[in-house]
């Protein structure tokens, strides 16, 4: 009798405490989250418009796919380069873009992706993560009524495809150019002609005579994109892009209505996407470059006297952005300051080594 009564009692118990915590428990399955994200990307570019992908697929499998979030390629939705309006007026939750495309509503924006001579891509990492480059950002895109998010690096890109050699700065002037963001304020001050064209329509133009160069990321991504067919010449450094940066771009007012797990969950999955992106392309770049000259590109390194003049030429922007644009002197003396001891420090370990093993063959 003793015994059954204790097992009716703990029977009884288990169901009151089961019956307490079924809400918290039914709560939590039920948390249903849709959200569109749309990309400045085509999905043909499946590494940088892949980068969504990864974030999307990890934020379903965090959550056991009760948050889920679509990916639109560049046009779907909206054009490639108003993504920024889209989720600033909650049109979409969140895009995938590179900041520096907007530049033309602040200058301000391609700082947290490239400018000319900025960051490589570990400076940028540790700038946003570990300096200042985050909370600069976060203040800075509240007027927009955006949270933003690093996801993804292309690295060093290459300096982009040329119909003709350029053999000195002089060869600079006139020439009509598509290049992305902020590097085009630097080209004009050469006098060539920037053009900002949406990666999809990049080879049409080139290939119509339309512009006369033009650049995109590295060689995996210009193999796909067939620039090698209709430009012969490819240049490196891409001296506007040490290290560009891409962003999970998320209205406030979405980003504000998720619980704190559903945040840490976006938080961490772009992360993951961000390593994924770069890791991406450092895989596969070596194998197209091999490809590219295989088919008869021609490699070049800018002459010394372009990389000169295109550095001066970009300290002379900034100084007098500096003198006119407020948002922009408040994070570009952050980020400048970082810059300069990063580079004391690159120069010794990291460029002493890459040096060394560059040499070798292996």
């Amino acid at each position: 009798m003793q015994r059954r009564s204790f097992l009716t009692k703990a029977t009884a118990g288990a169901a009151v405490a089961a019956t307490i915590a079924a809400p918290a428990v039914v709560k939590a399955q039920a948390a249903q989250v849709r959200w569109r994200l749309a990309s400045s990307f085509p999905k043909a570019l499946d590494t940088i418009y892949g980068a969504a992908e990864v974030f999307s697929k990890q934020v379903s499998a965090a959550t056991g796919g009760r948050f889920q979030i679509s990916v639109h390629a560049a046009g779907e939705l909206m054009p490639a380069f108003g993504v920024v309006d889209g989720v600033q007026q909650a049109t979409v939750e969140c895009a995938h873009t590179a900041p520096y495309y907007f530049f033309g509503k602040d200058e301000t924006f391609a700082l947290d992706c490239a400018i000319p001579f900025g960051l490589n891509s570990r400076q940028m990492t540790a700038w946003m993560y570990e300096g200042n480059g985050m909370k600069l950002f976060r203040e800075f895109y509240r007027a927009y009524n955006i949270v933003n998010f690093p996801m993804g690096n292309t690295g060093a890109q290459m300096g982009g495809w040329y119909r003709k050699e350029i053999k000195s700065v002089a060869d600079m002037k006139g020439l009509k150019m598509r290049i992305g963001g902020f590097g085009g304020r630097v080209l004009e001050r050469l006098g060539s002609v920037p053009q900002n064209i949406p990666g999809g329509e990049v080879y049409a133009a080139l290939e119509k005579g339309t512009i006369d160069a033009a650049e995109w990321v590295g060689p995996y991504d210009d193999l796909k994109l067939g620039f090698n067919k209709v430009a012969p010449n490819y240049y490196y450094p891409g001296w506007w892009e040490g290290g560009p940066q891409l962003d999970l771009y998320v209205n406030t007012k979405a980003w504000d209505a998720l619980t704190p797990e559903y945040k840490a969950v976006v938080e961490a999955c772009a992360s993951h996407a961000h390593v994924v992106m770069q890791a991406s392309y450092d895989a596969k770049n070596p194998a197209a470059l091999k490809q590219l000259v295989a088919q008869g590109t021609k490699l070049h390194r800018f002459p010394r006297d372009v990389m000169d003049a295109s550095f001066k030429a970009a300290m002379d922007v900034y100084a007098e952005l500096n003198a006119k644009n407020a948002a922009w002197k408040k994070i570009y003396d952050d980020y400048n300051t970082f810059r300069r001891d990063q580079n004391l420090w690159f120069r010794f370990a990291e460029a002493g080594f890459d040096d060394f093993m560059q040499a070798q063959k292996l």
